[in-house]
């Protein structure tokens, strides 16, 4: 049986987030995309510290769609490079796990 992922990411924006998390649902490859707005980061880029507002995102999925997804969000991202963090949980509730699976025919 498939097991839970989810992937955490960044978004310029929340219409952007959304609008590729929607693409992603529709294309079963996501059961679900969260979007948390607001997030203030600093990072290191090509050598400077930059500073930048961004959304969140985390998308619920399956372990066996890992290789689509990353591909997906590298062709959909705006980012030259997207942060991509893949997180296994070390378990799921039962039905969450057979939503997800439901929900995320692959494409």
């Amino acid at each position: 049986m498939d097991r839970p992922l989810l992937v955490y990411t960044t978004f310029p924006d929340v219409d952007t987030a959304l609008s590729i998390g929607e693409s992603l649902v529709r294309d079963g490859l996501i059961a679900c995309i969260n979007v948390l707005p607001g997030m203030r980061s600093v990072y290191a880029w090509k050598g400077a510290v930059e500073r930048g507002e961004e959304a969140v995102g985390i998308l619920k999925t399956r372990r066996g769609l890992q290789d689509k997804i990353h591909q997906a969000l590298k062709d959909r991202h705006p980012y030259e490079t997207p942060v991509i963090l893949f997180i296994e949980p070390s378990g799921a509730d039962a039905a969450t796990l057979d939503w997800l699976i439901g929900e995320t025919p692959g494409g």
